[in-house]
């Protein structure tokens, strides 16, 4: 309370005044700092809010700093709202009086700038259709002029995100669990508050059963001196090489190992079956079912023609002696009438 009295009369004064409660917080004052969003779109800004809870009165001081840079100062700005287009890890305090009172600092927030450079996801090698045991590489490509930056990249899977990294792949062994959209985007290794948009969701479907190769043969039967071709697939897949086994009753079973095709020739009878293959590490599909070549036998082939050849002087032979028999009796006739 006060009261008050004139200079030229000291024993005339007011009264006291009403009472004048000032409450002291013990808890020295924090400032808040919140964010419109944390991700600056290309050619634009975010605005950025200080504020102290409860109280009057305030300015406020504004700091920017990176994680190369030491804290700055934004001198220039006292308001509770500023507007930045510039990434970095950005805090504020609120200050009033004189002498000048502070606020603690506020918690930091993290503000990234958006590039205007396209990132896209690619799969290596580019099947159409992926087995689940499969090895894969995912490359995340920047374009549009990226070529000359050194960039770090980060991934998301089923709404997880990856750390950055310098490395733009990401080779994945595929199991059932690796169906999904898969994303990517960069960053400079200079400026670690900018980066591109997240790509286009690269999609991702794992066949859960392994395929099986499947064997053909123009014919089982190879004639003499000739061959036949043999043709290994795997249904409504590419890229595939191949590997081909042959095999007989009394010996095992050996790879042909000058043979990658999908069609081959072959000129010696036995047990043949295959496999695909494809991608480093290899990823094999299941054996095909046998198939059994056989090759026609050179006696065999010789037998036919002999016989027939023999046939035909038996035939000639008995003809003739037919005829002689004739010409006994015919002479045997004549002497009779005589």
């Amino acid at each position: 309370m006060c009261k008050s009295r004139r200079r030229d009369d000291s024993y005339s004064s007011t009264e006291w005044s009403e009472a004048f409660t000032l409450s002291g917080s013990t808890d020295k004052p924090k400032a808040t700092l919140t964010a419109g969003t944390t991700i600056i779109p290309v050619g634009g800004s975010v605005t950025l809010t200080c504020s102290v809870q409860n109280s009057d009165g305030w300015k406020y001081e504004w700091f920017r700093r990176t994680q190369t840079t030491s804290e700055v100062q934004a001198r220039d700005q006292q308001n509770r709202d500023i507007r930045v287009s510039e990434g970095g890890i950005y805090s504020c305090r609120g200050t009033r009086g004189n002498p000048v009172y502070y606020t603690d600092i506020s918690d930091d927030v993290t503000i990234e700038i958006t590039f205007s450079n396209k990132v896209v996801v690619k799969q290596q090698p580019n099947w159409p259709q992926i087995f689940r045991g499969e090895t894969i590489t995912l490359t995340c490509e920047v374009q549009e002029g990226g070529e000359t930056t050194e960039w770090e990249y980060k991934w998301t899977v089923h709404r997880t995100a990856t750390q950055w990294t310098h490395n733009n792949y990401w080779t994945i062994r595929v199991s059932e669990s690796g169906s999904g959209d898969y994303m990517c985007k960069s960053r400079r290794r200079d400026d670690s508050y900018s980066s591109t948009e997240w790509s286009e969701a690269f999609t991702l479907s794992v066949s859960t059963d392994k395929p099986r190769a499947t064997l053909t043969a123009g014919t089982t039967i190879i004639p003499v001196g000739g061959s036949v071709t043999l043709t290994c697939s795997v249904q409504n897949s590419d890229g595939w090489k191949y590997e081909w086994f042959r095999r007989n009753q009394t010996t095992s079973e050996v790879q042909i190992r000058d043979q990658q095709n999908r069609d081959i020739r072959v000129s010696e009878g036995g047990i043949y079956s295959c496999r695909g293959t494809k991608g480093n590490p290899v990823y094999y599909t299941d054996i095909s079912d046998d198939v059994t070549i056989e090759i026609t036998s050179q006696s065999r082939t010789e037998t036919f023609p002999t016989l027939m050849i023999t046939g035909l002087l038996c035939g000639m032979l008995l003809i003739l002696f037919l005829l002689l028999l004739c010409y006994i009796k015919l002479l045997k006739s004549e002497t009779f009438s005589f």
